[in-house]
């Protein structure tokens, strides 16, 4: 097939505001998993909701378990019919309002409110979330030619962890209270006079994030060019979306670069998930972080990846994006080995001895500060890494097939999710040590290098 005659045949004239538009969506998007499924709600849900924390933090794992086996399932269905179809900005206008009215009910989710309700709210909105980027990401292949793919999509990603970001500083700034003070954490009284002891301060982010996302979706509405017209009316488009999905499944026995590429990504980004999740929690343990340190360490790292996106943005229009998602695979690498090699005292495996004074304040001991150290490597390569893996995607499919593939692309980010936690969380167990745990993650992130290395690129070339 020849991608690159299909994409210019295809690919509207697009305007630098229509692209802008389309960069926009990620910033609009990640508040929603910044503020909603991370650093605020999200705590709120398991700790204050309910009377019982582990029956918060059940649900809350059921929740995401439920909404991920969702859209694992449906991504690669919906991707196909959209195919067939057309348009994609009508698909992502359902699921805006799906996710936009989900979280702006958020705000009734008081203490001692029904659970199950509120876990069915934070359910939708991760699903209609995840499927709007689905046909979002499908509409790259359209906007630029091959070689300016690599370089929107990581400027994109950079700009979703900047808006994520400054919410997340408002939220903490000027919100979100202490339940004892009443006070934010720079020790003014919460905007709107809002009543931090009834979880005001963490259920006016749901509304917040609506707003935040109805605003800056609008550029991509409003200048954003999509597929002219619609191929065919949505009962037929569904029918052949269900066989074209059917096609492309055993399509892909002969575009096995493609099928590699897959597998490769499924696998590593079980790695960098569960690096995420799981690496300030780790310092929590070994060094006793609180919620201003890991809040601190998380908003370092975002800052870190901002840059390497729009570094990475650079290098992927000249270098490739196999060789950015290579070399961040690389550092990702080397920084979880640093990570889990640091402790008390001494990092890389006590190889290097560190002094055990606490200096006062924040990250106080060297082994903070290695660890900081390791933390920015991570920070660096954690966004060009999944950036330019939809970059090396968007260059290996047809415009026409970019919405099947892209699902089977959510799919291969959803597929095998809870492996890396389940892994490191059962090692833990056996061994008796959150450092041999975590080791787990260095071998998802090497087998998944390893067998993207011996995938071709862009990935529909032979093997």
């Amino acid at each position: 097939m020849d991608i690159a005659a299909g994409r210019m045949e295809e690919r509207p004239r697009t305007s630098r505001l229509g692209i802008a538009g389309w960069m926009l969506f990620d910033w609009a998007a990640q508040p929603f998993f910044t503020v909603i499924t991370t650093f605020i709600f999200a705590p709120y849900f398991v700790s204050r909701l309910t009377a019982d924390p582990a029956h918060g933090q059940a649900v809350w794992g059921y929740t995401l378990t439920v909404a991920g086996i969702v859209i694992a399932l449906l991504s690669p269905v919906l991707g196909a019919i959209a195919d067939a179809s057309g348009p994609r900005k009508p698909w992502i206008a359902f699921f805006a309002a799906v996710k936009i009215i989900s979280l702006a009910l958020l705000w009734n989710a008081a203490p001692g409110s029904s659970l199950i309700y509120t876990a069915l709210l934070l359910a939708l909105a991760t699903v209609a979330a995840e499927f709007s980027i689905v046909f979002n990401d499908s509409m790259m292949t359209r906007l630029v030619s091959e070689k300016e793919v690599g370089r929107i999509s990581n400027i994109a990603w950079g700009l979703g962890y900047l808006g994520g970001m400054i919410v997340l500083i408002a939220v903490v700034a000027l919100i979100a209270g202490s339940p004892q003070t009443g006070k934010t954490a720079i020790g003014l009284e919460p905007l709107f006079g809002l009543d931090p002891a009834k979880g005001e301060d963490a259920r006016i982010t749901g509304p917040i994030s609506a707003a935040w996302y109805l605003v800056f979706i609008l550029p991509m509405f409003l200048f954003t060019p999509d597929a002219t017209r619609a191929r065919m009316s949505m009962a037929k488009a569904t029918a052949r979306g269900f066989e074209e999905l059917k096609g492309t499944l055993a399509e892909l026995k002969e575009r096995a670069g493609i099928l590699r590429f897959l597998i490769a990504r499924m696998i590593f980004q079980d790695g960098v998930n569960g690096l995420l999740a799981l690496g300030g929690t780790f310092a929590a343990g070994m060094f006793g972080w609180q919620t201003m340190e890991l809040g601190l360490y998380g908003i370092i790292l975002n800052v870190v990846a901002i840059f390497g996106c729009l570094y990475a943005s650079r290098l992927d229009a000249r270098l490739g994006s196999k060789t950015i998602v290579v070399a961040s695979l690389v550092s990702l690498t080397i920084a979880t080995l640093g990570i889990v090699s640091t402790g008390p005292g001494f990092t890389l495996f006590g190889l290097v001895p560190l002094g055990s004074t606490d200096s006062g304040g924040l990250f106080g001991t060297a082994a903070e500060k290695a660890y900081i150290l390791y933390g920015l490597l991570v920070g660096v390569a954690f966004g060009p890494v999944q950036a330019s893996s939809r970059s090396y995607l968007a260059r290996s499919v047809s415009p026409d097939e970019a919405g099947r593939y892209f699902g089977l692309y959510a799919l291969s980010g959803r597929a095998t999710s809870f492996l890396a936690p389940a892994s490191v969380a059962t090692i833990t167990l056996v061994t008796g040590s959150a450092r041999i745990g975590m080791m787990a993650l260095v071998a998802f992130l090497a087998v998944g290098l390893v067998i993207l290395l011996r995938t071709p690129y862009p990935a529909h070339r032979p093997l």
